[in-house]
């Protein structure tokens, strides 16, 4: 099943999300079904607020860009209950994009080093670090749940450029090439 999207707007995506436990209704499924939106999305990353879920759930497939960069060679996974314990090194800028807010890609700050603590699909814990790339795809995602968005990590002057088109978004006005879901008052 393809889910819909969650649009920017949507007061799903500024809850902090809750933590799930082994016996969370049809995991597997949502799992499977939230790669399958991911993939039809061409997103690299997808959080469960994303689809609505308000639960501390993302998964991450960014072997397509594997040729391209070779720290991504490989990196599929699911984060259930994800905690990043700490982050470091001299933060650097890239253009990140969001599957809630289509046609906006902006440079983000985020640090090159991070260890997370999460379990995976079978709930089994891990406690990794991971640089660079994969790095910054745990970072953006680990934000849907927590509630923050990529435009919160933006300068004052920049949201405020941004205001009109996140204001289209919330309105439905965008031409995402996948399905969406807008917030309705």
């Amino acid at each position: 099943m393809i889910y819909p999207i969650v649009a920017y707007g949507d007061p799903v995506l500024r809850k902090v999300a809750a933590p799930i436990s082994v016996d969370y209704p049809k995991l597997n499924e949502i799992i499977q079904n939230m790669f399958d939106t991911m993939k039809r999305s061409s997103g690299i990353g997808l959080a469960a607020p994303q689809i609505g879920l308000s639960i501390r759930l993302f998964v991450v497939d960014a072997t397509p860009f594997e040729n391209d960069e070779r720290d991504l060679d490989g990196f599929k996974q699911v984060f259930i209950n994800a905690h990043i314990l700490e982050e470091d090194g001299k933060k650097w800028k890239c253009s990140e994009g969001c599957l809630s807010i289509p046609g906006i890609r902006e440079d983000v700050d985020r640090n090159p080093n991070i260890t997370v603590r999460y379990m995976d699909e079978n709930f089994v814990e891990h406690t990794e670090s991971y640089t660079g790339m994969r790095a910054r795809i745990i970072q953006h995602e680990y934000d849907h749940i927590e509630g923050i968005l990529m435009t919160d990590r933006l300068t004052p002057i920049k949201k405020q450029l941004l205001k009109g088109r996140l204001n289209d978004i919330m309105k439905g006005r965008t031409d995402a090439d996948y399905k969406m879901r807008f917030y309705k008052k």
